[in-house]
């Protein structure tokens, strides 16, 4: 199951995502699945001109984040690989949806792309087992975890260079029976190829990561934890469009732009 965010002018409302040959349909739905079961109305858009797809969710109190969580990248950023996830926090103002650009702020001149899976979690979760985790994910979602690198560098807190507004594009839709074992996550930008991993080759799998945070903090309905990036990571100016993808989700492309001051 798919379940999407979306507009066509009035206030936002979710549907189950249906694929019939060619054509993509949005069954809406009554009320936000997150606390109500999932329970289509009869209505359907189909996908295209005047639907506008939205963040999949907006999290009510926050993002998590885990940084270094694979070894290429690792190696690729000159770091020590971690021997427990290293966490962060983007705030819920850092969220936008597919196609809303991805503003560079006026004090930052190096800012990076980094593709990744992100897990949506479901219900109240405080210190769960890894064998217990997927009972509290509602399902998966493509991220950009989008990085000032110069302001990561001399910070030494992550708060202003992984947080700014715009910088956790999510989307298109959270798909609610993906295996996060192993599957591709890539990136482009500009239509080449920059990222290609696989989430088998994390660090720390889904079940730990979500374990290992609800050990320091509760989990909300609708929370997100972002679960790192592979190798290949870079730049983006003005101008560009940046693709992230995950295999069995879908792609969430956003253009990049710097506003004049």
């Amino acid at each position: 199951m798919r379940i999407a965010r979306f507009t066509t002018g009035d206030d936002p409302r979710f549907a189950l995502v249906q694929q019939e040959g060619d054509t993509t349909y949005l069954a809406v739905l009554g009320g936000d699945p997150l606390y109500m079961p999932a329970m289509p109305t009869g209505e359907r858009v189909e996908l295209g001109d005047g639907v506008r797809l939205l963040a999949p969710v907006i999290p009510r109190s926050k993002v998590v984040a885990v940084g270094r969580n694979y070894m290429d990248h690792v190696r690729e950023m000159g770091n020590e690989p971690p021997t427990s996830p290293m966490l962060f926090l983007k705030p819920n103002t850092s969220v936008v949806g597919p196609d809303d650009p991805i503003v560079l702020p006026d004090w930052t001149q190096e800012v990076s792309y980094e593709a990744e899976l992100a897990v949506v979690i479901s219900k109240v979760c405080k210190d769960v087992t890894p064998e217990n985790a997927k009972s509290y994910v509602l399902g998966y979602t493509v991220a950009n975890d989008v990085t000032a690198r110069d302001a990561q560098r001399t910070d030494g807190q992550w708060g202003r260079a992984k947080g700014f507004d715009s910088s956790c594009p999510l989307g298109p839709w959270i798909d609610t029976d993906l295996d996060p074992e192993d599957v591709a996550i890539r990136s482009r930008v500009n239509g080449e190829l920059r990222q290609d991993g696989r989430t088998a080759e994390m660090i720390f799998d889904v079940p730990f990561i979500v374990s290992f945070v609800s050990e320091a903090m509760t989990l909300l309905p609708g929370d997100v934890i972002l679960t790192g990036t592979p190798a290949g990571v870079g730049r983006i100016e003005h101008g560009d469009r940046v693709e992230c993808e995950v295999d069995g989700i879908g792609v969430l492309a956003n253009p990049v732009v710097r506003r004049a001051i």
